[in-house]
Parts: structure tokens; C-alpha cells; sequence
């Protein structure tokens, strides 16, 4: 198909038909269209000419494009041309005019005729303004047919889903390739052998089968791929995902896994019921001897409740070693905002001997105790609650304290 350039240089050729030789337009044809754009073109051409009674072109524009169509293909013979049949049905048309049907029958002479000749060294203005009707004469329409179109009909083509079938006649295998069935040599002699009839069909059918090609039937014009509608919103896409063939190293392959297996299975118990003082001063060690364990012992910010409920001073122990882990904000996250109880007073009161508390956690966890020992009725444990929040250290905690117990003896 031609695109949008080449239409727009193919209309400027049939517009030069007013100042430009047929010659130069012909000629200017060839530098710009070759090989498969020249077909498309004339093809387009066609279309274009296909009715005058349209009057798509205009007289001149009509000269000019007969003749592209016809000189596109002059080095061949005329029955090669594939627009052959187009010429010959605009030269017997009876409701074109006259100047175009003899321009036609020139044309279509133009190989043999020498007044032909000069014909396309004139502008399709000249022509048609010195044209003179009675000096042509017009041949039927069988006429041409049968000087052009048959032989179209008559020349070899070839068609290849045709060549490309297995033959329903079989070679007789006795009668060598190019000889005639039916020479004298061929008959029957009294005595003697048949030539013809004698030979091994089973070898014929097999070469026969083994020389027919079966790669498949192509089409005889190239199509173009049909054009991709755009994908609307909510279409499924169909993905293919790229295979990934590069070699992945797995670096946990061969790997120790029995890091921490001790104190894994100790923490695992830990977070469900209170530690013998010989468990608990075995996870306590380990974790002193190796501080990177507490990075593989299974324990998670959701289950640090249960560890300060179960084993508290194993918590503490764990929350130190962890102060300097990117997790460490979740592990205080939890611990402020879990139940209110002794034990986890009692961690926070260690933790502020041991490490800096951030202060907003600080604050949030006393304003906890106050909240909490406001709700508690009985006094024994009101009075437990108090002195733990009262044993954080800090002059700052022990303002917020002493506040604490001014509002709680009111």
C-alpha cells in the first residue's frame, strides 16, 4: 500500500500533464516508485480510472495515468502487464471519449508503431487539443481481447498451491520421462515381456511422494498483517513473561542451620509458661556469648507480650540486645500499647537502668500507669502498680511520677 508521501508525489505526476512530455512524467515515475510501490501505484491509478463517468480526473489526469499504467510494464511484453485487461476495456469503452480511447490503442501499439512514438514526447494538453477522430479507427472489443488477453490465458503461470500438490497421474514407471506411450516400440510383442505395464509401481508412488514438497501452500500475494485494535480498559493482557536463563546463586545453600537451634527451642517455650532459673540462665549466656542470636530466635514484635508476661527478665535481656535493630520501634509499639500489668512495668523499670527509652515512649507508658491504676478497685494492687511507676529513674520520669502519685492519693 502506498503511504501517505508517496500518494502525494503520484498526484503531482498526473498533474503535470499541462506543461510536462508524457516521457519526462513516465520517466519521473520509475525514479520514484520501483518494485513492489510501482504496482501499488498503478494499481491506484486504476481504481482512479475505473469510471469516467465520475470524473475523479480530470481529461489530461486521465491521459497521464493510462499512460503510467501502460509504460510501467513497456519492457515486458503487453500480455505480461498486469493491468492488460484494464487497458483493453478502456479502449473499447463506448462512454469514454474518443481522444482516450485512441490514446489507448496508441499505447497499446506503441511497440511496433513509429508515430507511437512521438506520442510520448507531447503533453496530455497537446493531444487532446490537436487531437483529430477521423484519422484513428476503433477494433471491436473481441478483437483486442484476442490479440491480448488470450494470450494472458495461454502463457505458463505459475500457481503455487497447484505445483505444490501431490499428482493424482502417475508416471507410467516403463516409459523413460519425455518419450510418447504410444511408438511402435511400446507394443506388445508375442513372447517377449510388455514394456509398458511391467514396471514397479510401489517405486513410482514413492519417489513420487518423496520429490512433492511439503512445506506447506503458501499464498501467491504477500498480505499485510491486519492492524492491532487498541486494548480497551478492563481487557485482560495476555503476558509473556521474558525466560530468565542467567544462573541464580542461592546463598543460603549449604548454610549452618543449627545457629541459635538451642535457644530457639528455649524462646519457643519461653513465650508459652515460665522458664526454670537453669533454662533461663542458659538463654541469658547464649545470648551474652553471641548477641547475633537474637536475630534467629524466632521471636517477633507480636509475640514480645507474651514473652514479658511468661519470662520477663528474658525480655529485657532480648529488648537490649535489640536496640540497635531497624525493628526496634515496633518492638516499643507493642510494649506500650499491651495490658497493663507487673511484669511489664518491670521491664520498662530495667530497660531504663539499661539503655536511653525514647522520651514520647516514656511519657505514653506512665500515662498508661496512671490510666490503669485509676481503673484497678483494689487497693493492694493499686499500691504495687504505684511503686513500680514510681522506681522509674530520671528526674524527668520521677516528675512525671510524683505526679502520678499526687493525683492518685487525691
Amino acid at each position: 500500500m502506498l503511504g501517505f508521501e508517496d500518494c502525494g508525489k503520484l498526484l503531482r505526476l498526473i498533474n503535470g500533464g499541462e506543461d510536462k512530455t508524457i516521457e519526462e512524467i513516465v520517466a519521473d515515475f520509475k525514479s520514484n516508485f520501483s518494485g513492489v510501490l510501482q504496482f501499488y501505484a498503478c494499481a491506484a491509478l486504476d481504481l482512479l480510472t475505473s469510471n469516467p463517468k465520475e470524473k475523479t480526473l480530470s481529461p489530461t489526469q486521465r491521459l497521464v495515468a493510462l499512460a503510467i499504467i501502460y509504460q510501467g510494464y513497456a519492457s515486458q511484453q503487453p500480455s505480461s502487464n498486469p493491468f492488460i485487461s484494464k487497458l483493453v476495456d478502456a479502449a473499447c469503452d463506448d462512454e469514454a471519449e474518443k481522444y482516450e480511447r485512441a490514446f489507448v490503442l496508441q499505447l497499446l501499439g506503441s511497440s511496433s508503431m513509429i508515430d507511437s512514438r512521438e506520442l510520448l514526447k507531447q503533453s496530455a494538453a497537446d493531444y487532446v487539443k490537436n487531437f483529430d477522430l477521423s484519422s484513428h479507427s476503433f477494433p471491436t472489443r473481441e478483437h483486442l481481447q484476442q490479440q491480448y488477453c488470450d494470450k494472458t490465458l495461454s502463457e505458463p503461470f505459475k500457481f503455487y498451491f497447484k505445483d505444490h500438490a501431490v499428482k493424482n497421474v502417475l508416471p507410467d514407471p516403463d516409459v523413460p520421462r519425455g518419450c510418447n506411450s504410444n511408438s511402435p516400440e511400446f507394443d506388445a510383442q508375442p513372447g517377449l515381456t510388455p514394456k509398458i505395464g511391467s514396471g514397479n509401481r510401489d517405486e513410482t508412488v514413492a519417489g513420487l511422494i518423496s520429490s512433492s514438497s511439503l512445506e506447506g501452500l503458501s499464498p501467491q500475494w504477500i498480505r499485510p498483517s491486519p492492524p492491532r485494535f487498541p486494548v480497551m480498559d478492563g481487557e485482560l493482557l495476555w503476558l509473556n513473561p521474558e525466560i530468565n536463563h542467567e544462573l541464580l546463586w542461592d546463598y543460603g545453600m549449604c548454610a549452618d542451620t543449627s545457629r541459635g537451634a538451642a535457644v530457639r527451642d528455649l524462646i519457643g517455650k519461653a513465650l508459652k509458661a515460665p522458664l526454670i532459673p537453669v533454662q533461663q540462665e542458659q538463654v541469658l549466656v547464649e545470648l551474652a556469648n553471641d548477641p547475633k542470636l537474637v536475630y534467629h530466635c524466632g521471636l517477633t514484635p507480636t509475640k514480645l507480650p507474651d514473652l514479658v508476661e511468661n519470662n520477663p527478665m528474658i525480655a529485657v535481656e532480648v529488648l537490649i540486645k535489640l536496640v540497635n535493630s531497624p525493628e526496634i520501634t515496633e518492638y516499643f509499639t507493642v510494649l506500650v500499647n499491651m495490658e497493663m500489668s507487673l511484669h511489664s512495668m518491670e521491664v520498662v523499670n530495667r530497660l531504663t537502668t539499661t539503655i536511653e527509652l525514647p522520651t514520647e515512649f516514656l511519657h505514653t507508658y506512665i500515662s498508661n500507669c496512671i490510666s490503669a491504676c485509676q481503673a484497678i478497685k483494689f487497693m493492694t494492687y493499686s499500691l504495687k502498680y504505684k511503686h513500680s511507676a514510681s522506681s522509674f529513674p530520671g528526674l524527668e520520669k520521677q516528675r512525671d511520677c510524683f505526679a502520678f502519685l499526687n493525683h492518685w492519693n487525691r
